[in-house]
């Protein structure tokens, strides 16, 4: 197999958009007609952290696989890889479906616009196909993968507690001192939701960020209690901690979506090639998958191949 190089963002910037076939503006908004296309060189966007990475591999090595040639470019910001994926300097990006979806509803009607995204997955894919096809967008479908804020505490804290969900937390009236991002405080889906929904009693957030070393040796030490994480970290167990279960759905549905520029890769082949992935990948394979790259220190394209021959997606040796 040959290597597969990120193509820095420089080259990205120097593409020109006139040698792409655009996707409709929003000054020309209305029903898509034309057919889909079915372009056979198809760049790859990844937004720059491990778990973007492994899903772009896995993405290039599928469609290699289905007759395409692929690239992978690495673009960090959200605010620049969107409107490449719809000028067609990007074809295809991995994207979390309800955090995409409220961020092109912001991007539609104001930061203040209400969130669209829900804990539901198909309110939430029908809110963001609906945004998303105006821009020449085709959002294809979300498979068992899920990457969502999670709260974790300390194994031993859980069995001296009786905690397997965050609703036990909350009936067990303990006071907790969250480890997690300073937008923490006002974030509907962290302390404000954590005590509506659940009644957990937040006494103070630590600012340490979200799944950071800082925050979970905080937790580990017992200066807090807990600490804002995410689904698919991998590194818990090196700190003792263990996730409690968000069983009242306070989350919204961050599943894994491919996004399509749809006149370039909108085709029955991409949607095919991509959809393969979704029959086998889980929140947890994906955990691993981020823990090989980060603790082991393996590339992101060695472990989304060695992934995809386990399951028997592309050929092995």
């Amino acid at each position: 197999m040959r290597a597969r190089h990120a193509v820095p963002l420089a080259l990205l910037l120097a593409l020109p958009v006139t040698a792409c076939t655009p996707g409709p503006t929003l000054e020309n908004q209305g029903e898509v007609t034309a057919p889909p296309g079915d372009s056979k060189s198809l760049t790859i966007g990844s937004a720059g952290f491990t778990e973007s990475d492994l899903l772009a591999q896995m993405y290039a090595l599928l469609l290699d696989r289905a007759g395409y040639s692929t690239k992978i470019i690495s673009v960090t910001n959200r605010e620049i890889y969107e409107p490449a994926l719809e000028s067609g300097q990007i074809d295809v990006v991995p994207e979390y479906a309800a955090t995409f979806a409220d961020w092109l509803n912001a991007k539609k009607n104001g930061a203040d616009a209400a969130p669209v995204g829900s804990p539901d997955l198909a309110t939430t894919m029908k809110a963001l196909r609906t945004l998303a096809a105006p821009r020449g967008l085709t959002v294809l479908d979300a498979g068992r993968a899920v990457d969502q804020n999670a709260f974790a505490v300390t194994a031993a804290y859980a069995r001296k507690h009786h905690l397997k969900s965050l609703s036990d937390l909350g009936k067990s009236g303990l006071p907790v001192r969250l480890a997690a991002g300073d937008e923490c405080v006002q974030r509907p889906y962290c302390a404000p939701g954590l005590k509506k929904t659940y009644g957990i009693d937040i006494t103070a957030v630590d600012p340490k960020g979200v799944g950071t070393t800082q925050a979970k040796q905080a937790v580990q030490s017992g200066q807090d209690q807990m600490v804002l994480t995410t689904t698919t970290d991998a590194t818990l167990d090196d700190f003792g901690l263990v996730l409690l279960a968000d069983d009242k759905h306070l989350q919204n549905a961050d599943y894994l979506v491919p996004v399509v520029n749809r006149s370039r890769a909108g085709s029955q082949g991409v949607r095919t090639a991509l959809g393969r992935l979704n029959t086998v990948l889980t929140t947890a394979d994906l955990a691993r998958m981020n823990e090989q790259v980060d603790s082991w220190r393996r590339l992101p394209e060695d472990v989304a191949r060695a992934y995809l021959r386990s399951k028997k997606l592309i050929p092995g040796n």
